[in-house]
C-alpha cells in the first residue's frame, strides 16, 4: 500500500538545523542520504547499492534499522527543540529484500508523553512498495542542542 510523500508546510529554523546535524553526521557519509523534516514527521532517502549487501548480494539489515530509525528518531526531534533525543528501544520488521533502487523511509510521532515518545516509520522500495516497518521508544537526554554537533 502506498502512502502519500511528505509534505512540509513549516519551514522552520529547528528543522533545517536538525537536517544539517543529520547530513553532518561521520557515519552518514557512507550511507549519503537525504532528510526532510516536517512537524512530527521526517523523510530519510538513501540509494541502495552494492556497498550495503550481505552475502546474498541484497541489503543488509543494518541499512533498513538505519533507515526507519533515523525517520523516527527526526520524527520525534521534531518536538524536542533543546535536547538531543536518543533510541531507547526499536522494532524492525524487514518485509521484502531490496538490492538497488532508493528506498524512502517515513517517520512519524504516534505519541508523547513527558519525556518519552513513540515513533513509527515505514520504509518503501522505489516502486512505492512497503519494504519494512518499525517502531520504538525515543527519550529527551541530557545532552543539549548545540553547533558543536552539527545544529547549526
Amino acid at each position: 500500500m502506498a502512502t502519500s510523500r511528505l509534505t512540509v508546510a513549516e519551514n522552520t529554523e529547528h528543522y533545517r538545523k536538525l537536517e544539517r546535524m543529520y547530513l553532518a553526521a561521520p557515519i552518514n557519509e557512507f550511507f549519503k542520504p537525504a532528510i526532510q523534516i516536517g512537524q512530527g514527521v521526517a523523510e530519510i532517502k538513501v540509494n541502495v547499492d552494492s556497498r550495503f549487501f550481505h552475502a546474498a548480494r541484497a541489503a543488509h539489515g543494518a541499512v533498513y534499522f538505519k533507515s526507519l530509525d533515523d525517520a523516527a528518531f527526526f520524527a520525534v526531534s521534531s518536538l524536542v527543540e533543546d535536547r538531543f533525543v536518543l533510541t531507547s528501544n526499536f522494532n524492525l520488521y524487514m518485509l521484502a529484500p531490496i538490492a538497488a533502487g532508493i528506498i524512502r523511509a517515513v517517520g512519524k510521532v504516534v505519541s508523547e508523553g513527558g519525556s518519552s515518545f513513540l515513533a513509527e516509520s515505514v520504509l518503501y522500495n522505489d516502486q512505492d512498495e512497503e519494504i519494512a516497518r518499525g517502531s520504538g521508544m525515543f527519550v529527551r537526554s541530557k545532552v543539549r542542542l548545540d553547533p558543536e554537533m552539527g545544529y547549526r
